[in-house]
């Protein structure tokens, strides 16, 4: 399958120059860390808590998932790419990477986060999951697309998240809101709305990212 080539290909390339994956880990440690010197010795209620979580996912995420189609352009691999293999498979292979990358990073961040701050405590478990697969999903399609229409720009970095977070805003506060739900121990019944929102929201992105993604590739 083309779409799983094209992922390993730029899975290798990511384990040769570890460029994402540097700067990500990078992000994380110097986020966490200026949360914790910023909170000090003070107690910071569950809800913050639950909000600040997802504040450090959005910020690590625009450190380095914007790589996914810019590393093809200072490679000059574009119009090779587009000679043997249709947008969907690049669209697809790509979002494959982005998928795992973001999966990896956020459960990183979920486990130190856990592990530095006593309030942060889900008191429902599976709510969280499904924040946090659903949460994942939407990022990654969003960012990928994202990250397509930024590549041809000249001021990558700056565009970066400028366009992604009017974009992201709806996830990120569905998402905050089910993490305060889940640390609050709501049920899933409570919670019904925000899912199907959440759960829209990739469906719609997913679905407008494979219809654009065309016109973008071969723009």
């Amino acid at each position: 399958m083309k779409a799983v080539a094209l992922f390993k290909k730029d899975l290798n390339s990511e384990l040769r120059t570890r460029y994402a994956v540097n700067s990500l880990a990078m992000f994380i440690i110097v986020a966490l860390s200026v949360i914790l010197f910023s909170v000090g010795n003070e107690k910071i209620s569950e809800s913050l808590t639950g909000g600040l979580y997802w504040v450090v996912i959005f910020f690590t995420a625009m450190s380095g998932l914007s790589r996914a189609f810019v590393s093809e352009e200072e490679r000059g691999t574009t119009l090779t790419l587009q000679l043997v293999s249709s947008p969907a498979t690049v669209f697809s292979g790509k979002l494959i990477f982005n998928l795992i990358l973001v999966f990896v990073m956020n459960s990183a961040i979920t486990i130190f986060y856990s592990m530095l701050f006593e309030a942060f405590i889900i008191k429902n478990f599976f709510l969280f999951l499904s924040a946090f697969i659903f949460g994942n999903i939407g990022l990654a399609v969003s960012s990928t697309i994202i990250a397509a229409i930024i590549a041809k720009a000249g001021a990558k970095g700056t565009l970066y998240p400028v366009l992604s977070f009017p974009i992201l805003l709806p996830l990120i506060l569905t998402c905050v809101n089910l993490t305060i739900f889940s640390i609050d121990g709501m049920s899933f019944e409570n919670s019904k709305y925000e899912l199907a929102i959440i759960i829209s929201y990739d469906v719609i992105m997913t679905t407008a990212s494979y219809m654009l993604f065309d016109f973008i590739w071969k723009e």
